[in-house]
């Protein structure tokens, strides 16, 4: 596996440690996912989950997505992957799905998450709620972190299963 990941330093301030560790762990997945063919992307964990890199892909495309345009920003975009009919449709619904556009996706909204991030400060609160609760700013960046190394747990195992590698 190829890895062009920069380790986050072991000094910062709170922005600086943030914004490493969620690049940390979206390089991360990108690792995991390196070097696959489409098909390899593509297969699922065990039943009964539908789990697979490329749903991974899809899926953390479309947390950016929510998190940072939708709720922090207030941007009126719709959901990806038609998750507005199917709550699972980024795991469920690839047998027609592009991989490569699956991360230029997921790539272009991790560019305008971190724009948006940019330009907020950590105690912003986000212009929408999520189930009825306010969001800061700090917490959409510490969920993302724990979204992020949750999933990467998961591809950890899946590419293990699709061809022995593994790593941090």
């Amino acid at each position: 596996m190829t890895d062009n990941r920069v380790p986050p330093p072991f000094v910062g301030d709170e922005r600086t440690m943030l914004n490493n560790w969620l690049d940390w762990h979206r390089g991360t997945l990108a690792v995991k996912c390196a070097g696959l063919s489409e098909e390899q992307l593509r297969e699922r964990s065990t039943p009964p989950s539908s789990m697979s890199l490329l749903g991974l892909v899809r899926h953390m495309a479309h947390v950016e997505r929510v998190w940072f345009r939708r709720i922090l920003a207030g941007e009126d975009v719709p959901l990806l992957y038609g998750k507005d009919v199917n709550r699972d449709a980024d795991f469920d619904d690839l047998e027609s799905a592009s991989a490569e556009e699956a991360f230029a996706t997921w790539q272009a909204e991790i560019e305008r998450a971190r724009a948006v991030s940019a330009r907020v400060p950590l105690d912003a609160v986000g212009k929408r709620q999520r189930h009825g609760q306010d969001c800061s700013h700090r917490w959409i960046l510490v969920h993302m972190i724990e979204e992020y190394a949750r999933h990467n747990g998961h591809a950890d195992l899946l590419r293990e299963r699709i061809d022995g590698a593994t790593g941090e």
